[in-house]
């Protein structure tokens, strides 16, 4: 058995969460293999709506286990917060025992957040576009080998080695920005997440996953943001903190190479993108409003507009080819039903030339979109179930996609309910 994965091919936001819920009765376990709570994966079904932000979007099947492994760096309140609301809505994660945490899996701790804010604030007009939740400190310290694990909250020195890393964090807030605000409120709420967390099964998580190939069993590891947010190949500075490719997946979770299957990419049928950095298909009109109205384009976590634009293929094939992707994911298609005509970014005008590939100094020279006029659709897509119902128009896309991409679109979605996906090559 191989872990197969599922993971964002643009800036994020690509419905990631959606499509693992549909798929998530087919596998035994869902692995959350990087990234923090800025994630925000929204699933709905039943006339519910819910925003996942660390716990893996299979936890609603009663026969999938979840695991949020050790490449995630976890804040305990906002997980507590999530658990709660769970069970809250009729979910209580710890009577059914499906969900287990990585015991290498990093926490975020108060005073993280008060060197991302800080740090942020400093930056003024440069500044990154950080969600503030503490994500990048975290796994500064992870590389700078000064992080606390959830295994550790099981030491019995554990408050020790919290005040140690607290102190380092003063020490720096008071003299890189001169002021430390208070954190005894966030501090307790801390120490009674974490409380709730060591109730859960804190596991070794590479054993357990290669444990569970070796039994046969099917896993999918669930990635957050997306490509383009890479650490390494993304749009660097304005980049999430951990890898969000297929390789992160390996790290993130124990597992080699040769135990990857099946690589599952997500796309928007446009573009969008949360925070600073480049885009290079932007609508910065008309247009891009509608677009970010009728899909709904507020960050699920932050709230925050996203900024919004046509389909990019020379990002798209990178992303194809630094994550090996074998099959993928349209979503969003609903959104652009009623736009006369819809536009594809095809190759980039750059220093003088035409190219078709991201450059690597994107963020401090202009690559203007050079645009490929497609016929849209005006037919509502909400309600279609038949491969027979998609619009002409629309099935013109798709294939004009999978032609540039040389990568099956196997899914359709035309809306946010789990019910509304359409398999397109079963």
């Amino acid at each position: 058995m191989a872990v197969d994965v599922l993971l964002g091919l643009q800036w994020g936001d690509e419905g990631k969460g959606k499509i693992v819920d549909v798929l998530s009765a087919g596998y035994d376990l869902i692995a959350r293999f990087q990234g923090g709570p800025n994630a925000g994966h929204t699933l709905e079904f039943d006339g519910k709506k819910f925003v996942l932000n660390t716990i893996p979007s299979g936890i609603f099947f009663e026969n999938t286990m979840n695991l949020i492994g050790n490449g995630v760096v976890i804040d305990p309140i906002t997980l507590k917060r999530e658990i709660d609301k769970l069970k809250d809505a009729g979910h209580d994660l710890l009577a059914k025992g499906n969900l287990m945490i990585a015991k290498k899996a990093h926490l975020i701790l108060p005073t993280h957040q008060l060197l991302d804010a800080a740090s942020e604030k400093r930056m003024g007009e440069g500044k990154i576009g950080s969600t503030l939740k503490g994500i990048g400190p975290t796994y500064m310290d992870k590389t700078g080998r000064n992080g606390l694990r959830v295994g550790d909250t099981t030491l019995p020195d554990f408050k020790e080695r919290y005040q140690k890393l607290v102190d380092k964090h003063v020490s720096m807030l008071t003299s890189l920005y001169g002021e430390v605000a208070d954190f005894s409120e966030r501090e307790a709420a801390f120490f009674e997440a974490v409380e709730l967390i060591n109730k859960f099964q804190l596991v070794d998580s590479e054993h357990l996953v290669n444990s569970y190939l070796k039994e046969g069993k099917k896993v999918l590891a669930e990635g957050a943001q997306g490509t383009m947010l890479d650490i390494d190949f993304g749009s660097y500075p304005f980049v999430t903190s951990s890898n969000t490719t297929t390789a992160g997946a390996c790290t993130g979770l124990g597992i080699a190479p040769n135990k990857i299957g099946e690589v599952i990419g997500i796309f928007k049928a446009y573009c969008t993108r949360v925070g600073g950095g480049p885009f290079p298909t932007e609508l910065n009109d008309e247009t891009g409003e509608e677009l970010r109205r009728i899909g709904h384009e507020f960050g699920a976590t932050t709230g925050r507009p996203r900024r919004t634009g046509w389909i990019d293929l020379p990002a798209l094939k990178y992303a194809i080819m630094l994550n090996g992707v074998t099959q993928m994911v349209m979503t969003k298609a609903d959104v652009l039903s009623g736009f006369d005509k819809i536009y594809a970014c095809t190759h980039y005008n750059y220093l003088g030339e035409k190219i078709d590939y991201m450059p690597y100094d994107i963020c401090c020279v202009e690559a203007v979109p050079v645009l490929k006029e497609i016929d849209g659709w005006n037919e509502d897509l909400t309600g279609i179930t038949e491969l027979s119902e998609i619009p002409a128009k629309l099935q013109s896309y798709i294939d004009y996609l999978e032609k540039e991409l040389e990568v099956p679109i196997k899914y359709l979605s035309v809306g946010p309910d789990r019910k509304q996906t359409l398999v397109l090559h079963p």
